[in-house]
């Protein structure tokens, strides 16, 4: 069983869920409920239920991008603020790779860089770097500080509430994990930005953020509210859909006939390579045959040698008994 809603704002102690649901961070299970251990907003994920903290400092963790004040430069490297308990350090192999140049004449103190965590040791002292897609020092602008727990709502899903403040403002706006934002534009978009990035950390648990963000912007760019889209718009629309769909639909008859046609070329070479073969095959029994023709001796001519061989023996016979009768005949006249 859940006794609270997703967004609502707990504290310390009280209960969340029952043995249904399994703790996620930000609570603690005791006597089979499920209690919160902090003052935060309850996150419902299917099964687990968690609580995000409405305050809390940045905890460096690799592959965050992160904004970062330089706050010393030593020997080798430079001591980076990451609005964070633990300290950062930006290593010089990391800028120059393997040449020597002066630290300061780089990056000096006070310097604004947007940068990468590379790697976090075990005391969670964060290796930073700058390779990487707009990373780099920032030049003017204006620094904004919010509690890095509400950086996801400053975004918005897919980028929504960020990319319409940065389209109605004209502001370039570039956000850390840190809880640290950048912004240049005109001085007074600047500062209208920072108060709507404020609203947005102050306001992140309540529904419906994203229109009361547009008004706001609206009315005081624009001076009035947004124009509301009407059915009537909607309706003008339609068609534009309907040609888009009649049009996908020919262009799939025409690959499918495309297809069939690619496909009865294929069996046609594919029927005039099997009658090719067949057509080898038959002369290369026919040409078996021949061979085996020639090989194979003939019947008569055996018969005719054999006959041969008889007579020949015969004939042998016959003049070794006449010799025979003659010597006899010698002998029996001494």
């Amino acid at each position: 069983m859940i006794y609270v809603e997703d967004k609502n704002l707990v504290i310390p102690g009280q209960i969340l869920a029952d043995d249904d649901y399994y703790p996620g961070r930000g609570t603690f299970k005791e006597d089979g409920k499920i209690c919160s251990s902090l003052i935060g907003l309850v996150s419902l994920r299917n099964k687990k239920i968690r609580v995000i903290p409405l305050k809390s400092k940045y905890v460096p963790k690799k592959g965050d991008v992160v904004i970062g004040k330089i706050n010393d430069v030593r020997f080798s490297m430079w001591d980076v603020d990451i609005n964070s308990p633990y300290s950062g350090i930006l290593p010089a192999f990391e800028v120059f790779g393997r040449d020597k140049k002066e630290l300061n004449k780089v990056y000096d103190v006070g310097d604004v860089l947007f940068l990468r965590v590379i790697d976090v040791d075990e005391v969670k002292k964060a290796k930073l770097g700058l390779k990487g897609r707009g990373l780099g020092k920032f030049k003017g602008g204006i620094i904004v500080d919010i509690s890095p727990t509400k950086v996801p709502r400053l975004i918005g899903k897919k980028g929504s509430m960020i990319n319409m403040i940065k389209n109605k403002t004209n502001c370039k706006i570039v956000v850390g994990q840190n809880g640290l934002v950048w912004v240049k534009g005109d001085e007074d978009m600047e500062q209208l930005t920072r108060e709507i990035i404020h609203t947005i950390e102050v306001e992140a648990h309540t529904s419906g953020l994203t229109n009361k963000i547009k008004n706001k912007l609206c009315l005081a760019i624009d001076g009035e509210l947004p124009v509301e889209e009407t059915e009537e718009e909607f309706v003008l629309e339609k068609p534009k859909l309907q040609n888009f769909k009649e049009e996908l639909e020919q262009e799939e008859r025409e690959k499918a006939e495309a297809e069939a046609q690619i496909q009865a070329e294929n069996e046609e070479i594919q029927e005039a390579e099997v009658e090719e073969e067949s057509a080898d095959a038959d002369g290369e029994a026919e040409a078996e045959e021949e061979k085996e023709a020639e090989d194979k001796p003939n019947f008569y001519e055996v018969i005719e040698e054999l006959k041969k061989k008889n007579q020949t023996k015969k004939d042998k016979n016959l003049s070794y008994s006449d010799n025979s009768k003659n010597n006899s005949f010698i002998l029996n006249n001494r």
